[in-house]
């Protein structure tokens, strides 16, 4: 995903600014590392799944079956970067329609074969929990053959040519100075999760069904706000590369309002409704758990919209190539704030709700250090393509 998103910006960056061969030698590049840094990790994780297995303490009685399956899971990886791959360079010319097509294909294409790879009807062996991982298989490799030939049908600068897939330092470079920020950031949040959680784990196990289920409910509320973030990264590229910053300020007060309206409204939703959503998760009959997950849904509730702004605003200055800026706010966010205040706050008087005040205190201050610099103007100057277009 990371690695992806410095493609977005790229592509969208030279698009704007009518450099179609720079757009072509940026797609056949990443397509040339995706195909590497895949097969790298296919590679390793077959050779150290079993390893990576013993280290998690896996049951012995769910060993082979992890073992199996994990390793179908792991042979498509490769195929799982191309497929992100594609979204982000149809996202950079301005195609968003296309690739959640083409993940409702995939999506539709695994739902009706799943059951035919698990339970072995007609022709089909009964594969169990391997069928499972066989169908994803399938699925992916059909969609990126269908993506691919989709790409070459529509341009050339954007199609997949063997023959083109060289590396270019200059590129390749670029696509990991703004890229690999983008996978640092995404790793500070993963590893602060895992403190959170040990964090929450203290409080008892319905402390910890609460915290899983509302954290099924964040990644809900915050799909607009992610989506609205990615949009805006490439068009903030697109008009950076056309040298038309000016236009960028429609995109953020548009975004704001867009965003915030669909985040509002949702947060009024899950907040109004906190009891009836978290018994949908089949919580309904431990009121212990309703109550810590309510408790969460009321305080971190109503900062949703601070969340959402802040992904409208770093995907502007994610847009203009400055994706280490966003990386520093995350730290800050995370780091400064977020795990240090939910373990101190957590030892006080409010308990486990101190977790839930420190999330919300995340939310507020990222949001105020991102909007700062975006009103501060500094993104406007791109370090990947000057505001004439000046190819790569």
């Amino acid at each position: 995903v990371g690695m992806s998103l410095a493609t977005t910006i790229l592509v969208a960056q030279h698009y704007g600014a009518k450099e179609y061969d720079s757009v072509e030698k940026i797609v056949s590049n990443s397509f040339l590392l995706s195909l590497m840094i895949g097969g790298f990790f296919t590679i390793t994780g077959l050779l150290s799944s079993d390893f990576l297995l013993g280290l998690m303490d896996t049951p012995p009685e769910n060993y082979a079956m992890a073992s199996s399956y994990l390793k179908i899971n792991l042979a498509g990886f490769v195929l799982l970067y191309l497929d992100f791959l594609i979204h982000s360079i149809l996202r950079g010319i301005g195609n968003t329609v296309v690739p959640l097509i083409f993940t409702c294909i995939g999506m539709g294409m695994n739902a009706i074969i799943d059951p035919f790879f698990i339970g072995g009807f007609g022709p089909f062996p009964s594969n169990g929990l391997n069928g499972a991982a066989y169908a994803t298989l399938m699925s992916e490799a059909t969609l990126v053959v269908v993506s691919i030939l989709y790409l070459n049908k529509k341009n050339r600068m954007v199609a997949f040519n063997p023959k083109k897939l060289i590396l270019d330092k200059r590129i390749t470079v670029l696509l990991f100075t703004i890229g690999l920020p983008s996978v640092a950031q995404q790793a500070l949040v993963s590893i602060s999760t895992m403190f959170i959680t040990a964090f929450v784990n203290a409080f008892g196990s319905a402390a910890t069904n609460a915290f899983g289920a509302v954290g099924r409910i964040d990644m809900f509320v915050f799909l607009p706000a992610m989506s609205m973030g990615m949009a805006a990264s490439a068009l903030t590229g697109q008009n950076l590369g056309a040298g038309k910053p000016e236009r960028i300020r429609d995109i953020f007060k548009w975004g704001i309002i867009m965003t915030s309206s669909m985040t509002i409204f949702i947060s009024l939703f899950v907040v109004l409704l906190s009891k009836p959503i978290l018994a949908m998760f089949g919580l309904g009959n431990d009121a212990n758990v309703i109550d810590i997950g309510r408790t969460y849904l009321h305080v971190v509730g109503p900062c949703y919209v601070f969340f959402s702004i802040m992904f409208l605003s770093n995907g502007i200055i994610n847009g203009a190539g400055h994706t280490i800026i966003t990386m520093v706010f995350t730290f800050v966010s995370i780091w400064l704030i977020r795990v240090p205040f939910s373990w101190l706050l957590s030892k006080t008087h409010l308990g486990i709700t101190g977790i839930w005040v420190a999330v919300s205190m995340s939310f507020i201050i990222t949001m105020m250090v991102s909007l700062g610099y975006y009103l501060s103007g500094r993104w406007k100057k791109s370090p990947n393509v000057q505001p004439t277009g000046t190819p790569v």
